[in-house]
């Protein structure tokens, strides 16, 4: 007599493996938390019932405005950004993450790269389109190779395709661009999204 295979739903899967990366993001909150004396946790005014930010997070997506806190030379005016609900079907959505080097001196990054194949990174550097940047192991990733001057500003155009996963990408999402320099910790841009059909 033949069994059949009992195989998880993709919808199963799919909510394991956001609530892993949930759980990472909520560990390297606590991290970065912990790290910083000093801080106090912000509350936001209608804070998401399953999803934990850093009180960094959360004032950047209260305060657009106020500077997130520094990262090395490179500060990010914010560090997340909610896209609240948006349509597969509607096509690609853009963010734009700007960041100065607030250090005295000169900072070289390194590199850019993204959390997933759904999303790309654009380097722009006054006026001027340095790259675009993807995932790792998905295609060749370009180094970047450019400086930062004190006080000199640059921004990422962050593209997210909610189409790219089809219906296993339908829900909570959530990508991280990362940009990593020389001499400090990667500044690392949030985004988030619940992708419907």
């Amino acid at each position: 007599m033949a069994r059949n295979a009992s195989i998880a739903p993709k919808g199963s899967m799919n909510r394991n493996l956001a609530l892993g990366a949930a759980v990472i993001a909520v560990g390297l909150a606590i991290a970065v938390f912990v790290a910083k004396p000093g801080s106090r946790p912000v509350t936001p005014a209608n804070p998401a019932p399953a999803i934990t930010l850093p009180a960094a997070a959360i004032a950047a997506v209260a305060n657009p405005v106020a500077a997130a806190p520094a990262t090395g030379g490179l500060q990010a005016r914010e560090t997340a950004f909610d896209f609240g609900s948006i349509s597969m079907a509607a096509g690609k959505v853009t963010h734009r993450f700007w960041f100065r080097n607030e250090s005295g001196s000169e900072v070289l990054i390194r590199k850019i790269y993204t959390s997933c194949m759904c999303t790309t990174a654009t380097f722009v550097k006054g006026m001027k389109v340095i790259n675009s940047y993807g995932m790792p192991g998905h295609g060749p990733l370009p180094a970047v190779n450019e400086s930062l001057k004190p006080g000199e500003a640059a921004y990422i155009d962050a593209v997210f395709d909610p189409a790219a996963h089809g219906p296993a990408g339908l829900g909570p999402t959530q990508r991280v661009v990362t940009i990593e320099s020389d001499g400090s910790r990667p500044l690392e841009l949030n985004f988030a999204a619940n992708v419907r059909p």
